[in-house]
C-alpha cells in the first residue's frame, strides 16, 4: 500500500510523486511534498487552547467507560498526555484507572 497522501482537492488516493511535487491524475492538482509534510493536525481542547505532547489536562465532564464499573469523573487530572492522529486524539495513563484514549473535546488544558 502506498504511503502517499490523498489529493487535498478531490480526495483521490491515486496520487503519485513527480520530483518535488505530488500529482493527482484524476483532477490534475499538484502540490508540494514539503507543504504536505508540514500540514500537521493541530489538537485543541474544549476551550480552544492548543495541546502539545506532555501537557496536563483536566476532564470537563463525566465520561462512561465501556467495560469499567465506574466512570471518569469531571475534574480528574491527567498528566503527560501523548497526541495521536486516530479516532481519539489523546493517549494517556490515568492514576487509578489505567491506559485510556480520550477525545480532546472532553478535556481542558490545566
Amino acid at each position: 500500500m502506498s504511503d502517499l497522501p490523498n489529493c487535498p482537492a478531490c480526495g483521490s488516493g491515486l496520487t503519485y510523486a513527480d520530483g518535488a511535487l505530488y500529482v493527482c491524475p484524476e483532477c490534475a492538482h499538484e502540490w508540494s511534498q514539503v507543504a504536505a509534510e508540514d500540514e500537521r493536525r493541530v489538537h485543541r481542547d474544549a476551550v480552544g487552547n492548543v495541546l502539545a505532547d506532555g501537557d496536563s489536562v483536566t476532564i470537563i465532564k463525566d465520561l462512561k467507560v465501556k467495560g469499567a464499573s465506574s466512570a471518569l469523573k469531571a475534574g480528574t487530572k491527567v498528566r503527560n498526555i501523548r497526541l495521536v492522529d486516530e479516532d481519539h486524539d489523546i493517549d494517556c495513563k490515568i492514576d487509578g484507572f489505567g491506559a485510556m484514549k480520550l477525545k480532546s473535546e472532553f478535556v481542558r488544558k490545566a
